[in-house]
């Protein structure tokens, strides 16, 4: 039973050697992309339900 633990931890180091991290720089401008998307999309999910709340609200008076 050791000796399969043992075996699954090398296995996990030679596939982490494997893995192709990013740089600093990369994560940097991947997460203002990430950053600037999500605010995008977030204004105009607000947009389309203030429009679609005051829609509703002239709809019902």
């Amino acid at each position: 039973m050791f000796g399969k633990i043992k075996n699954f931890f090398k296995e996990v180091k030679i596939e982490l050697k494997k893995v192709a991290f990013p740089s600093r720089d990369e994560v940097i401008g991947s997460t203002k992309v990430v950053v600037v998307l999500v605010l995008i999309v977030a204004t105009f999910l607000g947009l389309i339900d203030m429009l679609l709340s005051r829609l509703i609200s002239t709809i019902v008076k």
